[in-house]
């Protein structure tokens, strides 16, 4: 009898899905993270002149085309200083592909991998198709990741752990202190830190800082991706950076799941990375706007809220049956619980949308408010 792999069987549909397919015709939608930029123009130029050219028709190397992998070194060169050597990239179907191959190259069966609680759902689902278990860590009332606590839940069984810093689905910035203590941990306790940076542009109070300046050994492996930097979601085009050895497992996986990145995509994200970056300066401000936006009237509501540093989410704590109201009133916001059991009592809303439609969605979730309190 044909049956399903037991690995299949641990994972389910992500509940930011259900709230989606939940919601009626016309709702404004707040959970979905995704800018409401165009990509830039120079980088849908490189790709539709790589098409024509006649350069995009063939596979291109398993990592990605030398070009691409050149102008991510330099990427990460410029904005935190890191010698990466090109041969050390792989290129992507976006972040999504990068952390799937990150833990299938390093996360055994049995293995535990420490993650944020709420964290993007991807971290539970992806240990759990590696055959590993997830250990939720809570994170502190402003929604950073402590590293305390991160180190108290390493085990002898724990291979990695995971850092997501702007965070979704909290907004929430690691100080450079506590980035640096991340580094010191994967190097102490010998641990894998994946860190998922693909947030990085996106911060309006304090400072990124990666990991990966810190460390001491190649116990920190880096995934980024073009999706949120410029707002090339659907191109989906991310990479992962790490050791050699590192990058030659993951690069196992890769070839053998996905052959190589699209080859349009890739030269698109070259250009977006080599070209002007005005669009990144005027997404984070735009952001920056929303999120003082957002975050007043939601207080204006009564509703607490942890002021985000980063990324375009607001996690405020909501009353019993806030999110239900709110999709019955056609605004789509999602249940903190679908992030991890410590994201109950709170949602999380998504303000990559206009102004307009957020202020409208803060009057229907004040009605919303009004009816379950």
């Amino acid at each position: 009898m044909s049956d399903f792999s037991e690995r299949v069987e641990k994972v389910s549909i992500s509940g930011i899905r259900e709230v989606f397919e939940a919601a009626g015709e016309g709702a404004i939608n707040l959970g979905l993270g995704q800018p409401d930029f165009a990509a830039p123009d120079h980088a849908r130029r490189a790709a539709i002149e790589a098409i024509r050219d006649g350069r995009a028709d063939a596979y291109t190397e398993n990592k990605g085309i030398l070009s691409l992998r050149e102008a991510i070194a330099a990427k990460h060169k410029r904005d935190q200083g890191i010698d990466l050597h090109p041969d050390d990239v792989i290129a992507t179907a976006g972040g999504s592909e990068a952390l799937h191959i990150a833990m299938e190259a390093h996360v055994d069966a049995g293995d535990e991998v420490v993650i944020p609680d709420p964290g993007f759902v991807s971290y539970d689902a992806l240990t759990k198709l590696a055959d590993g278990t997830p250990v939720p860590v809570p994170l502190r009332d402003d929604l950073t990741l402590d590293p305390a606590a991160v180190e108290e839940a390493i085990t002898d069984d724990t291979a990695a752990f995971v850092v997501n810093s702007p965070g979704n689905p909290t907004g929430a910035v690691s100080p450079p202190e506590d980035v640096e203590e991340f580094a010191r941990i994967a190097d102490e306790h010998d641990v894998l830190c994946i860190s998922d940076e693909v947030y990085e542009y996106t911060v309006f109070d304090g400072e990124f800082r990666s990991p990966a300046e810190f460390a001491e050994t190649d116990n920190v492996v880096v995934v980024n991706s073009a999706s949120k930097l410029y707002s090339m979601t659907g191109w989906r085009l991310g990479w992962v950076h790490g050791s050699s050895r590192r990058i030659e497992r993951m690069l196992r996986v890769h070839q053998y799941a996905q052959a190589c990145a699209s080859a349009p995509a890739q030269f698109a994200a070259e250009a977006a990375l080599t070209g002007p970056q005005d669009r990144v300066e005027e997404m984070t401000e735009s952001f920056r706007r929303r999120r003082d936006i957002v975050v007043e009237g939601l207080e204006d509501i009564g509703l607490t809220v942890p002021t985000p540093t980063g990324a375009f989410y607001v996690m405020p704590e909501v009353p019993a049956g806030f999110v239900d109201e709110c999709l019955e009133r056609g605004v789509i916001v999602v249940p903190g619980e679908a992030f991890g059991a410590h994201g109950e009592g709170y949602a999380r809303l998504s303000y990559a949308t206009d102004e307009e439609s957020l202020r409208e969605a803060l009057d229907i979730m004040a009605d919303a408010y009004d009816a379950v309190v």
